[in-house]
């Protein structure tokens, strides 16, 4: 190769890269998120259920707000109220954006979550916490429908029954999309970093 048809060579690459680099300056750069990235998934899009105080409640009831779904029951000895515990404190750590998240809890109980247990239940954790529930009926379908699973354990009296359940939360963005399946066990810190990086997007 000659020294003109090398820089021909060098001065073609530079522009290659440089397009390249324009190109990838305008892409958005995709968020890293902690929890699962379930964003484009075609299902556990709504919810047609009745919370504690007997309203029908949907997801596009919380348009604006970014809303973290959660399944268990009120009887459950740990999973549950540490979740529900860690959406708190999640709450709170976004301060002046804490009004635009929106936990809603489904039990997977309804036969021992009445709505007065079921409105106790939330002000354990947060008093504007929802919690829906379904009939019998309608939670074979809404677990159906967002890949949960429970499981009635037998105890030593009728009464003293167990539920075996999914222990993960879905996470909608302010447009009532799924955006994150956020696993148990991973904390609030990385709950809430998901939700700042959510709210960054949406404004």
């Amino acid at each position: 190769m000659n020294k003109r048809d090398a820089i021909k060579k060098i001065a073609a690459c530079a522009v290659v890269v440089g397009v390249a680099g324009l190109l990838g300056a305008c892409s958005e750069t995709k968020p890293n998120f902690n929890a699962i990235d379930l964003t484009g998934a075609d299902y556990a899009r709504d919810f047609q259920l009745t919370d504690h105080t007997g309203q029908p409640r949907s997801l596009k009831d919380f348009k604006g707000k970014m809303v973290v779904v959660f399944f268990g029951y009120t009887q459950c000895p740990d999973v549950c109220p540490t979740s529900m515990a860690e959406l708190a404190e999640v709450k709170a750590s976004l301060g002046a954006d804490a009004g635009k998240l929106q936990g809603v809890f489904i039990t997977v109980d309804p036969e021992r979550d009445t709505p007065e247990v079921l409105k106790a239940y939330m002000g354990n954790f947060d008093p504007s916490f929802i919690a829906l529930r379904p009939t019998p009926e309608q939670l074979v379908a809404v677990a159906k429908d967002f890949k949960i699973y429970y499981k009635k354990v037998d105890g030593k009296t009728p009464t003293s029954y167990s539920m075996d359940h999914s222990a993960g939360s879905y996470v909608y963005d302010t447009q009532g999309r799924l955006r994150l399946y956020a696993r148990y066990g991973s904390g609030a810190q990385a709950l809430s970093s998901d939700l700042k990086q959510l709210l960054k997007q949406s404004s």
